[in-house]
């Protein structure tokens, strides 16, 4: 019955995220804001509010009982590499990708700080209160320099037929049904790591942080398909951002957030590198070529077999 909820749970964070991706790009077209906000910061926190969402979930638990951070921080970390690894490798191997010089600096060298920040914070086993506000507020400062820097507006033929009051119930609607899914993701989670005798890391980092991916690999893929590459690897650039600071740092405002030892010394070293190789790999020639793709895919599918074959 678990499993049922953990899939259930995720179908739901999948559908409502859809729905609410929906709503949020057409209400922006609709009031006219910039293109480039609705692809790189509207796209990416709302594919992202399944770890939100999570995180939130999961704080409110702790207040109880201070249990179950491993699935905040499994499933932030675990999106995470799934977007820069799994999601990036997969619209890789269907296009060649590109990115400006100026844009690859600019957001990678916040995102490799976020990373680092982040570890900072948990070098202790625990992020309290005032380092989550910390990195809340870091995330604040960088959405402030991704509007200044925002770019012109252009509408998408997706919301012509949808006018801003059927927007707004999009968005309403996707934002009850990605809570709805928190729920029942969470507590799946966790009844299925207590079944299995696996713990609630390796659940949440593998099942549910590549379950949470889902909308980032639908829209990547659609993004590819539609020629749009700016947009397909600003999104996962922002939604890594946007994983690495803000569920652990709401979770953490909520009720502070215990970090394992096993995730610090793994995980957060590996998300370091995986990052650092695709940033190389852009900065290059300033084309994601499809032999780089693979070796990025391959490199995640490595460490993803590793932590199975560890269980």
């Amino acid at each position: 019955m678990d499993f049922f909820y953990l899939i259930l749970g995720l179908a739901g964070l999948w559908a409502g995220t859809e729905l609410t991706i929906r709503g949020a790009v057409c209400v922006a077209n609709r009031v006219g804001i910039s293109e480039f906000i609705v692809g790189i910061v509207i796209l990416s926190i709302g594919s992202d509010l399944p770890e939100l969402a999570i995180a939130i979930k999961v704080a409110i638990m702790n207040i109880g009982n201070g249990g179950a951070s491993d699935v905040v921080v499994g499933s932030a970390l675990g999106s995470s590499l799934g977007q820069i690894g799994f999601v990036l490798g997969i619209a890789g191997l269907m296009a060649f990708l590109t990115l400006p010089r100026k844009a690859t600096l600019q957001h990678g060298a916040i995102l490799l700080g976020s990373i680092v920040f982040l570890a900072l914070f948990a070098w202790d086993g625990y992020v309290s209160r005032v380092e989550g506000f910390a990195l809340a507020i870091v995330y604040g400062i960088y959405l402030v320099l991704v509007i200044t820097d925002a770019g012109s507006y252009t509408e998408e033929e997706e919301c012509h037929e949808t006018t801003l009051p059927k927007a707004i119930v999009f968005l309403i609607a996707g934002l009850v049904i990605v809570t709805i899914g928190a729920e029942l993701t969470v507590d799946g989670a966790i009844g299925v790591a207590t079944a299995l005798g696996v713990g609630e890391a390796t659940v949440a980092i593998l099942i549910v942080g590549l379950g949470t991916s889902l909308p980032e690999l639908s829209i990547s893929v659609g993004a590819v398909l539609k020629g749009k590459h700016h947009m397909s690897v600003g999104n996962l650039i922002g939604s890594n951002i946007f994983d690495t600071l803000l569920p652990i740092g709401v979770a953490a405002i909520i009720s502070g957030v215990h970090f394992s030892q096993p995730m610090l010394y793994l995980e957060v070293p590996y998300l370091f590198i995986l990052t650092t190789v695709v940033l190389v790999f852009f900065l290059h020639d300033k084309v994601f070529r499809k032999h780089e793709a693979a070796i990025i895919l391959a490199m995640y599918l490595g460490y993803a077999a590793y932590k199975i074959a560890t269980i």
